[in-house]
C-alpha cells in the first residue's frame, strides 16, 4: 500500500512539473507570434525609407 501511495505521490509532483513546463513553451510560442509581425513590419519600413547614413556621408 506504500508503494503505491509514494507512486501516486511521484506522479503527482512530475505532473505539476509537466505542466509548468507547458505553459513555458506556450508562453515562448505566443511571444514568437507577437514579434513576429513587428520584425517584419520593421524590415518593410527599413527597406521602404532607405539608409540615409549613405545620404549624409557624402
Amino acid at each position: 500500500m506504500q508503494k503505491i501511495f509514494a507512486i501516486i505521490l511521484l506522479s503527482l509532483s512530475q505532473s505539476g512539473c509537466l505542466i509548468a513546463a507547458a505553459v513555458d513553451g506556450v508562453t515562448d510560442v505566443a511571444i514568437a507570434v507577437v514579434k513576429a509581425p513587428i520584425k517584419v513590419g520593421a524590415a518593410v519600413v527599413d527597406v521602404a525609407i532607405g539608409d540615409d547614413e549613405d545620404e549624409e556621408s557624402e
